[in-house]
Protein backbone atom coordinates (compact mmCIF):
# COMPACT_ATOMS: atom_id res chain seq x y z
CA UNK A 1 0.00 0.00 0.00
CA UNK A 2 1.32 3.29 -0.88
CA UNK A 3 2.32 5.37 2.16
CA UNK A 4 -0.21 8.81 2.62
CA UNK A 5 2.84 10.59 3.71
CA UNK A 6 6.00 9.01 1.93
CA UNK A 7 9.16 9.05 4.67
CA UNK A 8 11.51 11.56 3.25
CA UNK A 9 8.46 13.96 3.91
CA UNK A 10 7.80 13.13 7.03
CA UNK A 11 7.88 16.07 9.81
CA UNK A 12 10.70 15.86 12.87
CA UNK A 13 8.10 17.30 15.04
CA UNK A 14 7.74 14.52 18.19
CA UNK A 15 4.68 11.72 18.02
CA UNK A 16 4.97 11.11 21.81
CA UNK A 17 2.63 14.59 23.37
CA UNK A 18 -0.22 16.36 24.39
CA UNK A 19 0.32 18.57 20.60
CA UNK A 20 -0.51 15.38 18.90
CA UNK A 21 -3.23 16.70 16.94
CA UNK A 22 -1.73 19.52 16.17
CA UNK A 23 0.76 17.31 14.51
CA UNK A 24 1.31 18.05 11.01
CA UNK A 25 1.49 14.50 10.06
CA UNK A 26 -1.87 14.20 12.13
CA UNK A 27 -3.07 16.46 10.01
CA UNK A 28 -1.59 16.33 6.75
CA UNK A 29 -3.50 12.32 7.24
CA UNK A 30 -6.68 13.48 7.92
CA UNK A 31 -6.68 16.00 5.16
CA UNK A 32 -6.03 12.67 3.00
CA UNK A 33 -8.67 10.72 4.44
CA UNK A 34 -11.35 13.56 4.28
CA UNK A 35 -10.09 14.57 0.66
CA UNK A 36 -8.86 11.93 -1.39
CA UNK A 37 -9.89 8.36 0.37
CA UNK A 38 -12.52 6.35 -1.45
CA UNK A 39 -14.32 4.51 1.35
CA UNK A 40 -16.04 1.10 0.94
CA UNK A 41 -19.55 0.27 0.94
CA UNK A 42 -21.04 -1.58 3.31
CA UNK A 43 -24.26 -2.47 5.23
CA UNK A 44 -22.82 -1.11 8.40
CA UNK A 45 -19.99 1.06 9.45
CA UNK A 46 -19.18 1.26 12.93
CA UNK A 47 -17.04 3.93 14.62
CA UNK A 48 -14.59 2.31 17.57
CA UNK A 49 -11.95 4.38 19.69
CA UNK A 50 -8.31 4.34 19.32
CA UNK A 51 -6.26 2.17 21.30
CA UNK A 52 -2.81 2.12 22.90
CA UNK A 53 -1.36 -0.60 21.27
CA UNK A 54 -0.62 -0.62 17.39
CA UNK A 55 -1.85 -1.72 14.78
CA UNK A 56 -5.36 -1.19 16.56
CA UNK A 57 -6.76 -4.14 15.00
CA UNK A 58 -4.42 -6.17 16.90
CA UNK A 59 -5.44 -4.48 20.16
CA UNK A 60 -6.87 -6.41 23.21
CA UNK A 61 -9.82 -4.20 23.08
CA UNK A 62 -10.15 -3.74 18.77
CA UNK A 63 -9.82 -7.70 19.27
CA UNK A 64 -13.02 -7.67 22.06
CA UNK A 65 -15.22 -5.17 19.49
CA UNK A 66 -14.42 -7.80 16.78
CA UNK A 67 -15.77 -10.96 18.45
CA UNK A 68 -18.98 -8.91 19.07
CA UNK A 69 -19.00 -7.25 15.68
CA UNK A 70 -18.56 -10.24 13.99
CA UNK A 71 -19.98 -12.76 15.54
CA UNK A 72 -23.13 -11.12 14.50
CA UNK A 73 -21.87 -9.76 10.92
CA UNK A 74 -20.41 -10.91 7.88
CA UNK A 75 -16.94 -8.90 7.12
CA UNK A 76 -17.50 -8.18 4.00
CA UNK A 77 -20.94 -6.08 5.33
CA UNK A 78 -19.02 -4.22 7.74
CA UNK A 79 -16.41 -1.01 7.56
CA UNK A 80 -14.43 -0.12 10.95
CA UNK A 81 -13.62 3.09 11.53
CA UNK A 82 -11.28 3.91 14.35
CA UNK A 83 -11.62 7.40 15.49
CA UNK A 84 -10.58 9.79 18.69
CA UNK A 85 -6.58 10.85 18.75
CA UNK A 86 -6.07 9.55 15.87
CA UNK A 87 -8.70 11.74 13.91
CA UNK A 88 -10.33 9.80 11.98
CA UNK A 89 -8.53 6.49 10.33
CA UNK A 90 -10.56 3.56 8.47
CA UNK A 91 -9.43 0.67 9.84
CA UNK A 92 -7.50 -0.67 6.80
CA UNK A 93 -4.96 2.32 7.04
CA UNK A 94 -4.35 1.71 10.91
CA UNK A 95 -1.15 0.53 9.80
CA UNK A 96 0.23 3.56 7.95
CA UNK A 97 2.24 6.38 9.07
CA UNK A 98 0.96 8.75 11.67
CA UNK A 99 -1.61 6.17 13.02
CA UNK A 100 1.32 3.22 13.85
CA UNK A 101 3.64 5.59 15.34
CA UNK A 102 2.29 8.22 17.78
CA UNK A 103 2.07 7.10 21.67
CA UNK A 104 0.88 10.22 23.43
CA UNK A 105 -3.08 9.16 24.87
CA UNK A 106 -5.48 12.11 24.76
CA UNK A 107 -7.23 9.84 27.44
CA UNK A 108 -4.48 11.35 29.87
CA UNK A 109 -4.62 15.08 28.78
CA UNK A 110 -5.44 17.12 32.13
CA UNK A 111 -4.70 20.18 29.68
CA UNK A 112 -7.89 22.36 29.39
CA UNK A 113 -7.52 24.13 26.43
CA UNK A 114 -6.03 20.68 24.30
CA UNK A 115 -9.21 18.68 25.31
CA UNK A 116 -11.56 21.29 23.96
CA UNK A 117 -9.28 21.76 20.81
CA UNK A 118 -9.50 18.06 20.72
CA UNK A 119 -13.35 17.92 20.70
CA UNK A 120 -13.62 20.96 18.07
CA UNK A 121 -11.26 19.41 15.45
CA UNK A 122 -12.41 15.84 15.97
CA UNK A 123 -15.98 16.90 15.61
CA UNK A 124 -15.32 18.68 12.23
CA UNK A 125 -13.69 15.69 11.24
CA UNK A 126 -16.18 13.44 11.68
CA UNK A 127 -18.93 15.41 10.21
CA UNK A 128 -16.41 15.72 6.76
CA UNK A 129 -16.48 12.02 7.16
CA UNK A 130 -20.10 11.66 7.88
CA UNK A 131 -20.85 13.74 4.83
CA UNK A 132 -18.35 12.35 2.52
CA UNK A 133 -19.43 8.74 2.70
CA UNK A 134 -23.64 9.32 3.36
CA UNK A 135 -24.17 7.24 0.49
CA UNK A 136 -21.46 4.22 1.76
CA UNK A 137 -23.13 2.99 4.44
CA UNK A 138 -26.55 1.31 5.39
CA UNK A 139 -26.49 2.17 9.23
CA UNK A 140 -23.77 3.31 11.77
CA UNK A 141 -23.01 2.96 15.03
CA UNK A 142 -20.29 4.51 17.54
CA UNK A 143 -19.19 2.60 20.20
CA UNK A 144 -17.98 5.56 22.54
CA UNK A 145 -18.30 7.41 25.81
CA UNK A 146 -16.16 10.72 27.45
CA UNK A 147 -14.97 13.09 25.18
CA UNK A 148 -15.00 11.25 21.84
CA UNK A 149 -18.47 10.69 22.66
CA UNK A 150 -18.69 14.60 22.97
CA UNK A 151 -17.16 14.72 19.51
CA UNK A 152 -19.10 12.40 17.85
CA UNK A 153 -22.67 14.22 18.96
CA UNK A 154 -21.14 17.44 18.40
CA UNK A 155 -20.11 16.59 14.52
CA UNK A 156 -23.87 14.78 14.43
CA UNK A 157 -25.12 18.29 15.14
CA UNK A 158 -23.13 19.21 12.01
CA UNK A 159 -25.19 17.17 9.70
CA UNK A 160 -27.94 14.97 9.15
CA UNK A 161 -26.52 11.51 8.71
CA UNK A 162 -27.65 9.27 11.65
CA UNK A 163 -25.46 7.33 13.75
CA UNK A 164 -26.34 5.30 16.56
CA UNK A 165 -24.54 6.31 19.94
CA UNK A 166 -23.91 2.98 22.26
CA UNK A 167 -23.72 2.78 25.04
CA UNK A 168 -27.41 3.95 25.77
CA UNK A 169 -27.35 7.13 28.18
CA UNK A 170 -28.82 4.59 30.97
CA UNK A 171 -26.32 2.18 30.93
CA UNK A 172 -23.83 4.96 31.36
CA UNK A 173 -25.94 6.38 34.05
CA UNK A 174 -25.56 2.76 35.65
CA UNK A 175 -22.01 2.53 35.26
CA UNK A 176 -20.72 5.73 37.03
CA UNK A 177 -17.68 5.93 39.22
CA UNK A 178 -17.55 9.33 40.49
CA UNK A 179 -14.65 8.23 43.19
CA UNK A 180 -12.35 7.40 39.49
CA UNK A 181 -10.33 10.04 37.40
CA UNK A 182 -12.61 9.01 34.27
CA UNK A 183 -15.97 8.35 35.44
CA UNK A 184 -17.60 6.54 33.07
CA UNK A 185 -16.16 2.99 33.33
CA UNK A 186 -14.58 0.99 30.90
CA UNK A 187 -15.81 0.02 27.13
CA UNK A 188 -14.59 -3.51 28.17
CA UNK A 189 -17.23 -3.77 30.71
CA UNK A 190 -20.04 -6.26 29.58
CA UNK A 191 -22.85 -3.70 30.18
CA UNK A 192 -21.53 -1.65 27.68
CA UNK A 193 -20.83 -4.45 25.30
CA UNK A 194 -24.26 -5.85 25.72
CA UNK A 195 -25.34 -2.40 24.16
CA UNK A 196 -23.08 -2.73 21.29
CA UNK A 197 -24.20 -6.13 20.25
CA UNK A 198 -27.63 -5.10 20.64
CA UNK A 199 -27.15 -2.17 18.33
CA UNK A 200 -25.71 -4.18 15.49
CA UNK A 201 -28.12 -6.72 15.71
CA UNK A 202 -30.96 -4.51 15.34
CA UNK A 203 -28.93 -2.74 12.73
CA UNK A 204 -28.72 -6.32 10.88
CA UNK A 205 -32.28 -6.90 11.82
CA UNK A 206 -30.68 -10.22 13.63
CA UNK A 207 -31.37 -11.91 17.03
CA UNK A 208 -30.09 -10.45 20.32
CA UNK A 209 -27.44 -11.97 21.94
CA UNK A 210 -26.24 -12.44 25.17
CA UNK A 211 -22.32 -11.15 25.65
CA UNK A 212 -19.98 -13.14 28.26
CA UNK A 213 -16.95 -12.27 28.98
CA UNK A 214 -13.70 -14.03 29.79
CA UNK A 215 -11.49 -12.50 32.00
CA UNK A 216 -7.99 -13.45 30.18
CA UNK A 217 -9.60 -11.79 26.84
CA UNK A 218 -11.12 -8.75 28.72
CA UNK A 219 -7.78 -6.37 29.11
CA UNK A 220 -8.79 -2.98 27.67
CA UNK A 221 -6.28 -0.67 26.24
CA UNK A 222 -8.58 1.73 24.71
CA UNK A 223 -7.51 5.63 24.89
CA UNK A 224 -10.45 6.36 27.69
CA UNK A 225 -10.18 4.02 30.53
CA UNK A 226 -10.40 3.71 34.32
CA UNK A 227 -7.62 5.16 36.00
Amino acid sequence: MKPIIPEDERSSEPLDNERIIYHPDMVRANEWILNEYEAPFREICIFVPCAKRKPYHESPSHKKFDRIIFGLAKPEDVHIVTFGTCGVAPRELDTQYPFMHYKFMMGKCNVTQIKRDFIKIESERLACYLEKTRDNYGHRIAYCIGDFRTAMEKALEMVDVEVSLVPGESTIRSMLQPEKSFIYNSLSCKEYLQDFSDAIAEALKLPERKVGLREDLSVDDTDWYPL
